[in-house]
């Protein structure tokens, strides 16, 4: 997440994130390229001086021993709601989980707050609904299934194709697409009954936290 949003700098962990990123959606099975609730941060809470978005994902990919003095974010306390019950905890813990207890355990309630908001529902653990995060909602995925051919007095078309989409809270869905309406890096423009046409591809773009785009495009 932190290497999307500067647009994958140059270093080894941010080469081997980019991997993943198109491993996961070269077929076959087609996942979200970015999987946020895979990777649980624990970025939702109260610490004594507001950070920005950014500063909380740099303190949660981060640790205090790595971080800038200016960067280092102190201990707040979450006032989160169940997912269980309904009701509201209050629970003080680092941001990032960084320290175990003496018997390798984490933190009394880390463990029920992590299995409440770290789903496979598709939903972040934090809260990524400030415009900073719009890097996330750039992402478009294209399911390119595309046939045509011309019969003898008409033109036959099978498009199955999808695109997926990030929502406010970085949860993944599917959805119908038409062929025809995919960036032209995914296909080019169709014109006409293209004669024994046929495009099977799976392309992702991107933009950064700073608008700049990228994209990516495997044939199969």
């Amino acid at each position: 997440m932190l290497c999307l949003s500067g647009n994958w700098p140059s270093s080894a962990e941010c080469s081997a994130a980019r991997a993943e990123f198109i491993r996961r959606i070269t077929p076959f099975p087609i996942e979200p390229p970015l999987q946020i609730w895979r990777c649980p941060m624990g970025a939702s809470y109260s610490p004594k001086q507001p950070a920005s978005p950014v500063e909380r994902l740099y303190d949660a990919a981060i640790s205090d021993s790595e971080a800038p003095a200016e960067l280092r974010l102190q201990p707040g306390t979450a006032e989160l709601p169940s997912l269980t019950n309904g009701e509201p905890r209050t629970v003080r813990f680092p941001a990032t989980l960084r320290q175990l207890k003496q018997d390798g355990a984490p933190p009394s309630g880390m463990l029920e707050l992590a299995g409440d908001y770290s789903t496979e529902n598709g939903r972040a653990d934090i809260d990524i609904s400030d415009r900073a995060f719009d890097f996330v909602r750039s992402i478009r995925v294209y399911h390119v299934k595309f046939e045509a051919r011309k019969e003898k007095d008409y033109c036959g078309e099978i498009d199955s194709t999808q695109v997926g989409t990030y929502g406010v809270q970085g949860g993944f869905s599917w959805r119908g697409y038409s062929a025809r309406g995919v960036p032209s890096y995914v296909m080019p423009p169709v014109k006409g009954c293209p004669e024994g046409s046929r495009i099977r591809a799976v392309g992702v773009e991107w933009k950064d936290y700073e608008g700049n785009t990228g994209s990516e495009l495997i044939y199969y």
